[in-house]
């Protein structure tokens, strides 16, 4: 997996590379200077042909400093640049300073502010760079009327140049992907709007939780040659040798990691269906089978040997109406439940997807005291609301909790109050922080769903499957995704997979079947891209 830092870690790998004697201070700015004008002339190999304009917009900090040289480079490219520095450079940190008088060599620096923004002045800017602020910044971008004023100025000029972020666009909380003094009414003013954004080492947490890929819109990482630089690919990593460094707001220690596509999902040569697990999905009554029946589709395509349905007796019909390879076995009662789990071949079971509440009451604390790996969704954790200690204290470690907003904040109302509440500072309150928390109060992994899925464990053990930039998948949010994301978790449940590694394999296999299918798409359509999802895998 690729790992994502927050600020903090990442300025504590700095440190300690620094502090080894492997490279200095100023290397680092060089090299991240060099990385931004690569990223450049990739992402549009016609400005390398010949001579343009930029403007450098360089803040008080480390980030301005990585600005300078990317103006110095550009001047010795043999383009026209302009450079603009928000504060005083008397101030500026000693590798920044050093950069800013290198650059004075060559040109001038105008103060952020004071510039005559009109559109005669900047007609023919084809790059502006924002190094203003990056993962620095901890007040609300608003409050700096004139870098704000600057910045509106260029995204609605004539001939809109392209807006280059340095590290991650000024005013997007690295730590959490929260636009710091969000303002509802005036997206556009809480952040520098990219449209790319130069990360080096590693992506920040910030790149993919939250609203931060909508400002930061396309992401690429450079090397700058420290430790063990991981991949971007998608691949494995090496890990890096990385200082204990704090994580976000939360206090929380440890590297996130990335979900990328499994190793292997295949099924073993010469098992039978038994060797692959027995599913059982609690369903309700007549009419709310739909979503169990979602599930149950799920977990049989994603490699289950064998699942059942079971509905309440007055649903046997309907559901034996909808289901072949599919079995039933009608429950309806927790005496029945504990007579039907006497069968210690169902190994995994699926509570919540159109079960009903009152019958979830009733069902789950007999189906959490068999202790067999078990997913919880819907009406299984929306049936806890008013007391969810009376949940967490039945819950084990092989459980797994799939909440989407507004289901976490039934069962964990002051965790999501904390990362409800405005962002008004750096670093803020983050997804990871608040899955982190709730995974170690529930004693169990919890997967919290969204386009920025956080996957936690009680341990502190933490990913992200992104459904951003290249893996955008907006077509699962319709009604029953959700239902099949539980079936997946389930399926690999049975198949002797750990919780955490079903609910990142099963959230990344989630979003491949999406990508596979395109528009259009309803919840129906998802397991049937498995198929195809597990032949490209080499499965």
């Amino acid at each position: 997996m690729t790992e994502l830092l927050t600020a903090a870690q990442m300025r504590a790998i700095e440190a300690a590379a620094i502090e080894s004697g492997e490279v200095t201070g100023l290397e680092l700015m060089e090299r991240a200077g060099r990385g931004v004008v690569e990223a450049i002339f990739e992402e549009w190999p016609e400005l390398a042909k010949t001579s343009h304009k930029a403007v450098v917009l360089c803040g008080p900090g480390n980030n301005g400093g990585d600005g300078f040289v990317v103006a110095r480079l550009l001047k010795e490219w043999g383009w026209e640049v302009e450079v603009f520095l928000y504060g005083n450079a008397e101030k500026l940190p000693p590798d920044a300073r050093v950069n800013y008088e290198r650059w004075m060599e060559l040109g001038e620096v105008k103060p952020l502010g004071d510039a005559d923004f009109d559109i005669d002045h900047d007609m023919g800017a084809k790059v502006v760079i924002d190094a203003i602020f990056g993962t620095g910044l901890s007040r609300p971008f608003y409050t700096l009327g004139v870098v704000q004023d600057t910045m509106n100025y260029y995204s609605s000029s004539k001939d809109m140049p392209n807006v280059v972020s340095v590290d991650i666009p000024s005013g997007i909380c690295a730590d959490s992907g929260r636009y710091i003094g969000y303002d509802d009414e005036n997206p556009f003013d809480s952040c520098v709007w990219a449209n790319l954004t130069v990360s080096f080492h590693s992506e920040k947490l910030g790149h993919r939780l939250s609203l931060g890929p909508i400002g930061v819109q396309k992401v690429v990482v450079k090397s700058i040659g420290i430790g063990s630089d991981p991949k971007q690919s998608g691949e494995e990593t090496t890990p890096i040798s990385t200082p204990d460094a704090t994580c976000g707001a939360g206090q929380v220690k440890g590297i996130v990691e990335l979900v990328s596509k499994p190793t292997w999902i295949g099924k073993n040569y010469g098992w039978n269906k038994f060797s692959h697990g027995h599913v059982l999905i609690l369903s309700g009554p007549s009419g709310k089978g739909g979503a169990a029946r979602l599930s149950a589709r799920g977990a049989l395509r994603i490699g289950a040997g064998l699942v059942t349905v079971a509905p309440t007796p007055g649903a046997l019909q309907e559901n034996a109406a909808r289901l072949d390879a599919i079995m039933l076995s009608p429950v309806g009662d927790a005496q029945v439940l504990q007579a039907v789990l006497a069968d210690e071949r169902l190994n995994a079971l699926c509570l919540g997807p159109g079960l009903g509440v009152e019958r979830a009451r009733d069902l789950v604390p007999v189906a959490l005291a068999a202790k067999r790996a078990t997913v919880l969704d819907a009406d299984a954790l929306t049936a806890f609301k008013d007391d969810p200690s009376v949940l967490f204290d039945m819950l084990h470690e092989n459980c797994v909790l799939t909440p989407h907003a507004g289901e976490f904040a039934r069962l964990f109302p002051d965790i999501a109050e904390k990362l409800n509440a405005p962002a008004t500072k750096g670093p803020a309150y983050s997804k990871v922080d608040a899955t982190r928390e709730a995974a170690a109060r529930a004693g169990c992994v919890v997967l919290f769903k969204g386009p920025d899925t956080v996957i936690a464990a009680p341990d502190g053990v933490c990913s992200i499957n992104s459904a951003a930039y290249e893996r955008s998948a907006p077509w699962l949010a319709t009604a029953g995704s959700g239902d099949v994301l539980a079936g997946f978790i389930t399926g690999l449940l049975a198949r002797g997979f750990a919780p955490m590694q079903a609910a990142e394999t099963g959230a990344w296999l989630h979003v491949e079947c999406a990508l596979e299918f395109g528009p259009g798409l309803i919840a129906e359509d998802l397991p049937e891209q498995l198929p195809a999802v597990f032949r490209k895998l080499g499965a």
